[in-house]
């Protein structure tokens, strides 16, 4: 299970380094021909990975349906109003946004998946919750501004909650490549249109520097992350692998200090304690009762 920890929190590490990435990238290239740009890219990749693996499976109807959803739901929309939101947000104030999915997440896992919401997991969840918020305020200094850019990240939010469900759901049925490959066109797909029907106008950068570092993290955090967190997810439960989103804004935080020089002060120091700390107390549990049970048989 640290293993499978492991590479799950890498994954979170990459996205949360995608805040600033983001708020980079739409500096030169409008929200949605952005979100069909990557997608073109990301799906370039998976093609290309899925050719070398000959790893193209046929889908039941059933499962059709649900990464049309996916693919709409958790892609399109998801990669979209990240975009959108991070226009006029701020990066680490996007990644609190984000990290209150676990919640959602825990409760629709509840719903669809029986899995059960312990006290443990709501306590980790607030203590992470509250460390985020202390290193927003700056320890509790200042208010929490809310933009219309905000709103789109909470679109973002439910939508990256209903993407781990759904996922959850495939991953028993599809290998992680199939859900991925094939949710990633049908986001592609849709995208097309509303790329140049919603961004008026519309702007696309011109130095190859912004195009190359729009397929780097392109195929680094959609391609090669979602890969590996679609291929551990299944290993834990759903509610408790959304709990490490809350490592996020610490991510988005030092990517903040490197690409924006934005400094880290020491509320941000100490919020980052209870992130991590939140994330810490939501899984270890899993982990002992999982060594208990394997030295039992």
């Amino acid at each position: 299970m640290i293993k499978i920890y492991g590479w799950l929190i890498l994954c979170v590490a990459v996205w949360g380094s995608n805040f600033v990435f983001g708020k980079l990238l739409v500096q030169d290239f409008s929200p949605t021909m952005l979100t069909m740009l990557r997608l073109f890219f990301i799906v370039l990749f998976l093609v290309l990975y899925a050719t070398v693996k000959k790893s193209f499976k046929k889908i039941q109807k059933k499962q059709l349906w649900m990464i049309l959803f996916l693919g709409i739901m958790g892609v399109f929309i998801n990669q979209w109003s990240f975009f959108k939101g991070l226009e006029t947000a701020d990066p680490t104030t996007s990644a609190l946004i984000l990290a209150t999915a676990p919640v959602l997440t825990g409760f629709l896992a509840a719903i669809f998946l029986k899995e059960r919401f312990t006290l443990r997991m709501v306590v980790g969840s607030l203590l992470a919750i509250t460390g985020i918020y202390f290193v927003v305020t700056k320890g509790g200094k200042a208010a929490l501004s809310i933009d219309k850019g905000l709103l789109w990240i909470v679109v973002t939010m439910v939508t990256f909650a209903i993407m781990i469900i759904i996922t959850r759901i495939l991953s028993k049925t599809l290998d992680s490549l199939t859900v991925t490959l094939y949710s990633n066109i049908v986001g592609f797909v849709i995208s097309i249109p509303f790329a140049f029907s919603l961004d008026q106008p519309i702007h696309v950068g011109t130095s190859f520097s912004s195009w190359l570092f729009l397929i780097v993290t392109a195929i680094a955090v959609h391609g090669i992350a979602t890969l590996i967190w679609n291929s551990q997810i299944r290993y834990v439960d759903a509610s408790k692998a959304s709990i490490l989103s809350n490592l996020e804004p610490f991510i988005a935080m030092v990517m903040g200090l490197i690409l924006l020089s934005k400094p880290i002060t020491g509320a941000e120091i100490i919020g980052s304690i209870f992130i991590v700390g939140g994330v810490i107390w939501s899984t270890t549990k899993r982990r002992k009762f999982f060594n208990r049970t394997v030295s039992s048989k």
